[in-house]
């Protein structure tokens, strides 16, 4: 493996804009905010954050999957990047009040 963790956030743009889109609600903003800390601890080597298309979870975004745990968050908000970069990144504890359960609906 790797990386110890590796984070895919969504930022799909949806033309449709009936529906709710990662990329629309700050997918990019997650991307970078994730990455400035990933870096600013030296972890860059061992860490990834990386935009990707649609992860599926277009109601429950913006969504984004810790992987190898699989773990799946969805209504990240800018806010958020700090504790689960603490607590699950850093200590492998998810934040259970932002992890979706499956199914979902897109």
């Amino acid at each position: 493996m790797k990386y110890r963790k590796h984070l895919f956030i969504c930022t799909n743009q949806r033309a449709d804009t009936l529906k709710k889109s990662c990329g629309h609600e700050h997918g990019e903003a997650l991307v970078a905010r994730f990455k400035e800390l990933i870096k600013a601890h030296g972890l860059n080597i061992e860490m990834r954050a990386q935009k990707t298309a649609c992860l599926d979870a277009c109601q429950q975004g913006p969504s984004l999957v810790v992987y190898p745990e699989a773990v799946w968050y969805g209504n990240v908000q800018l806010s958020d990047v700090e504790e689960i970069f603490n607590h699950h990144l850093l200590h492998d504890k998810p934040v259970e009040r932002l992890r979706l359960s499956f199914p979902v609906k897109a």
